[in-house]
């Protein structure tokens, strides 16, 4: 089997793994009485992944090949959530929202660690292989989300979406993934000399990315960007279907098959994966980045305009842009810290990349949206009138989003060789 076939079945399953029950844990939740608990469980992802990507990618830059680390986080992953499967199996409707809660806490804090970590793994192997990273890694990663599709469809034909095996089928794609990344290229780990500072022993030169002002920057405002990543996973589907309380509305399609409007971002996703490489040749990071930051103001203030009546096409829209929206955001953004920093400290460097985003930003974004949603929506007392308040909310995050991105662009300086592509600072 080829190098990059190899790194294409290991982002499938990665992937494939999460797409198990991110869209659809919250409905078994709420079929077992622990609907009032669902916000906690999804931002326990945004919790973990403060410290874990940063430890795990420390590991792995100073002591563990991050191949035989990737396995086994995915091995530890897949044992703590066949537990949970198991746990809520065998507890039927009297799930105990502290132990189904701890297991489930345990896997995540595994898993989350190695969307990173696979990230680095593949770099090292196709570097390895004398392969240029911006050229042939989009099209691998293209597979994830391709894995995240396709597992998310089997959930859903399979009957899992409400029930527990939705674990269980998470846990078998992790035990697979476990044994499998122990069987892919060594990557090497950095062993400097005895003489190294405490910093350098623990791996922690990665924070220090922040003394260099362009790099400092670029961790900051992926924090302020990633505060957009987790709205819509939260919010898209209550506020589509929240159109079925209105008369005019309440017989659209969207309103009433909500996840198969939104299922249309993924099918974006995948798509624009393949468009990177051009466009990080043709216009360089500063400009990608500035339109992922765009691609989210329209994606939320689309929103805001649309309906699943005549409106429904700014809903389709939003979908669209979403791909460019989450790509040209994440997988540029890994790329730039991988050519960036330096060899040895390239997993800790992709760790705190994930810290900023999916840990710090993530978790921000998703406990203001819901401060903003309460205020907006929950408060109002007619469908309505709670329609309307979801508009002002998707119209705020959109405000947000523009204002993140005009202050981007006057601040970050990076200018652009696509000979080289790795610009140097003006």
């Amino acid at each position: 089997m080829g190098i990059k076939l190899r790194l294409v079945v290991m982002n499938f399953l990665q992937y494939a793994i999460w797409g198990a029950y991110l869209t659809s844990m919250g409905s078994y939740l709420v079929g077992v009485g622990l609907a009032s608990h669902i916000g906690i469980f999804y931002a326990m992802q945004g919790i973990v992944s403060l410290f874990m990507p940063a430890v795990i990618g420390i590991v792995a830059d100073r002591w563990v090949p991050a191949q035989r680390l990737l396995g086994v986080c995915h091995l530890l992953a897949a044992l703590f959530m066949g537990a949970a499967g198991y746990y809520a199996f065998s507890s039927g409707a009297e799930v105990s929202f502290g132990v189904l809660f701890t297991l489930y806490s345990l896997s995540v804090a595994f898993y989350m660690p190695t969307i990173a970590l696979s990230n680095s793994v593949a770099y090292c192997v196709l570097e390895g292989a004398g392969l240029d990273t911006v050229k042939s890694f989009p099209p691998i990663r293209v597979w994830g989300t391709v894995g995240f599709i396709c597992s998310m469809l089997v959930c859903d034909a399979a009957g899992f979406q409400t029930t527990c095996m939705q674990f269980v089928q998470c846990a078998v794609l992790g035990l697979a993934l476990g044994l499998y990344a122990m069987t892919l290229p060594g990557c090497p780990v950095s062993r400097a000399g005895n003489k190294k500072s405490l910093v350098e022993a623990l791996g922690l030169r990665a924070f220090t990315l922040f003394r260099q002002r362009r790099m400092a920057l670029f961790f900051v405002f992926s924090m302020l960007l990633g505060v957009s990543l987790q709205i819509t996973n939260g919010f898209a589907n209550p506020f589509i279907t929240s159109f079925r309380d209105i008369p005019q509305y309440a017989s659209t399609f969207g309103a009433n098959h909500a996840n198969a409007l939104i299922s249309l971002s993924q099918v974006s996703e995948t798509l624009c994966i393949l468009l990177i490489p051009f466009f990080l040749k043709r216009f360089g990071i500063k400009n990608v980045m500035l339109m992922a930051m765009f691609a989210w103001v329209l994606r939320f203030g689309l929103f805001g305009l649309g309906n699943p009546g005549s409106g429904v096409w700014m809903f389709v829209l939003s979908m669209i842009v979403y791909g460019v929206a989450f790509d040209f955001f994440n997988i540029s953004g890994s790329l730039f810290v991988n050519k960036e920093t330096d060899v040895a400290i390239r997993s800790s460097a992709q760790g705190l990349f994930m810290i900023m985003t999916n840990g710090v930003g993530a978790t921000i974004g998703t406990l203001g949206a819901q401060a903003v949603v309460n205020r907006c929506v929950y408060s109002q007392s007619t469908p309505e009138a709670m329609v309307g308040g979801w508009s002002e909310s998707w119209l705020i995050f959109a405000g947000y989003a523009l204002v993140v991105t005009l202050v981007f662009a006057l601040v970050f300086r990076y200018r652009h060789d696509p000979a080289a592509l790795a610009g140097e600072s003006r």
